[in-house]
């Protein structure tokens, strides 16, 4: 080979669609993305349903918790079994069982024998899936794209989950007002909502088939399933990176998320504005977290990557403390984009780097302790609420967003590994752990 195309060839892919050049991971992508939209559009159509059967606010929390409490009980099994059994068959078969629950629910929907009781079952069994599938799904990435292209394909993957939550739920929503032609009783528009959920299910678990990568298991096999459990609880609590990343990912989801909840009482009570504001609003956020991404996977080699993860959730925690206290509607539009930008960074960078600093045969179940942050999302979210119902929205909203800030500054005075990383491809702790 020509020495000059040599050095080209080994010149690692810098562009901003780099990671979706590997077929394996641009299949792995489209699965995410359908089982994505499928996730969003579900949330609004069994939403409007159950509150139309029920007229209860406390019905829809029900559902909600239904879907969260598999993803801290199973996420820690689903991390094991990523790390003892080959990735793609996880993978391939869980969307495949949520299309067959799916489909299920259609016929039930379409034929008038839907009751409550029903999406509390189907919002246990998806929680349950994506609980024991996610880390695996995670998990496989490093087996499929380079290092270098880590932060590349994690962009991705966060890009990919934003756009699904801004076109998902236009789309169950507009999909419900045309089938269902003004009746507000009839089941008709979510039954069909439902039927294009299981088409887009089975879809992400076809995509599955075309990746050439098993994603084999990585331990000798000699270790029961409650030792792997246990090592990888003590692999996360040892290690000051692996452990102080996942520290930082717990805070976002504590308080940086309260926005996505109290974002229509904020928009009705301080705005005083409609169901299209509302929606102009979530939009605004969702463009700013996909630039966000797309930003992460265009430069994704820069330096200094311990003080973006610290960075971006302090500045996510003051946007959203500036956000709480703005009436001007356009800087409120700003601030929310501002929100979405920061935390679609701060996410892809932090599990970017918890990829790389894990070694290969924990990384399922550090995922799926990293996972777990998500069902604790209501701890932060009680007292933020008390706060809003006794003071205002805009107090709940703006402690929320100083706790974030301070919390994240004054951490990251005590975790010196985590400022230390630079380009996040070498394993400062790995030798004390391993």
């Amino acid at each position: 080979m020509n020495p000059l195309a040599k050095v080209a060839a080994e010149q690692p892919d810098t562009s901003t669609f780099a990671s979706l050049k590997i077929a394996d991971y641009r299949y792995l992508w489209i699965g995410m993305v359908t089982s994505a939209f499928a996730m969003n559009m579900q949330l609004i159509a069994q939403g409007w349903l159950v509150y139309e059967m029920t007229s209860s606010s406390l019905d829809l929390s029900y559902v909600t918790l239904a879907f969260m409490l598999p993803q801290v009980i199973l996420s820690p099994i689903g991390g094991v079994l990523a790390d003892r059994i080959k990735k793609k068959p996880i993978i391939g078969w869980s969307p495949f069982a949520n299309g067959i629950a799916t489909l299920l629910m259609t016929y039930v929907i379409m034929t008038d024998q839907v009751t409550f009781g029903f999406f509390i079952l189907i919002a246990a069994f998806n929680g349950s899936i994506m609980a024991l599938s996610i880390p695996a799904r995670t998990a496989l990435i490093p087996a499929i794209v380079n290092e270098q292209l880590i932060f590349n394909a994690m962009a991705f993957n966060t890009a990919s989950w934003n756009l699904s939550r801004i076109v998902g739920p236009s789309l169950a929503g507009f999909m419900i007002a045309i089938f269902a032609a003004g009746d507000t009783s009839s089941t008709f528009g979510v039954g069909m909502v439902y039927l294009l959920l299981s088409v887009l299910y089975f879809v992400s678990a076809l995509t599955v088939l075309l990746i050439k990568e098993s994603g084999d298991p990585t331990g000798d096999g000699t270790s029961t399933p409650v030792d792997d459990l246990v090592e990888g609880l003590q692999y996360a609590v040892r290690s000051p990176v692996v452990g102080g990343l996942i520290l930082l990912s717990i805070y976002p989801f504590l308080f940086g998320l309260s926005i996505n909840t109290f974002l229509p009482a904020f928009n009705t009570d301080v705005l005083k504005g409609g169901a299209d504001d509302l929606g102009f609003l979530m939009t605004s956020m969702g463009v700013g977290a996909i630039l966000g991404s797309l930003l992460l996977a265009r430069f994704a080699s820069a330096p200094h990557k311990g003080y973006w993860v610290i960075g971006s959730s302090a500045l996510w925690g003051l946007t959203l403390a500036l956000f709480a206290v703005t009436e001007t509607y356009i800087y409120v539009v700003i601030f929310i984009g501002l929100i979405g930008f920061w935390s679609a960074v701060n996410m892809s960078m932090n599990r970017s780097l918890m990829q790389l600093q894990v070694a290969p045969g924990m990384r399922g179940r550090i995922m799926s302790i990293d996972m777990m942050a998500h069902g604790l999302m209501p701890l932060g979210i009680l007292p933020i609420g008390y706060i809003a119902e006794h003071y205002s929205v805009e107090a709940g909203l703006a402690t929320s967003g100083l706790v974030l800030f301070f919390i994240t500054v004054v951490s990251a005075i005590f975790m010196p590994k985590i400022r230390a990383i630079d380009s996040g491809y070498t394993s400062e702790d790995s030798s004390e752990i391993r």
